[in-house]
């Protein structure tokens, strides 16, 4: 799974505010478009309070069901990372998924 992208929320912040051009800020972070740069920028303004962050249902409800699966749109069974982490699950594993009395089982092959 790729993993977001570290950035350092007061240098991207300093660059902006010292007015460098779009274009350096993108080479010096590693930005492909100008879209990244903006949810970064924006990102880091909510990460050092600059600016409020936005309150969803989703990001609430995903803190308190970190131990919980859901079957997505897709079909596909949706495991948090937390457990795919805890359990040292990678990607391309296989599992064996068996009916029981208390629900399904799910053996790693």
């Amino acid at each position: 799974m790729p993993k977001k992208k570290e950035i350092d929320s007061h240098k991207l912040i300093k660059m902006i505010k010292d007015e460098i051009e779009q274009k350096e800020i993108m080479n010096a972070f590693g930005f492909k478009n100008s879209s990244q740069l903006k949810i970064a920028y924006t990102n880091a303004l909510m990460e050092l309070g600059q600016v409020p962050e936005i309150k969803t249902r989703r990001k609430s409800s995903a803190r308190k069901q970190e131990k919980e699966a859901v079957i997505s749109k897709r079909g596909s069974l949706v495991v948090p990372r937390q457990i795919i982490e805890e359990f040292g699950f990678e990607i391309g594993d296989t599992f064996q998924v068996r009916k029981t009395k208390v629900g399904i089982s799910l053996r790693k092959k």
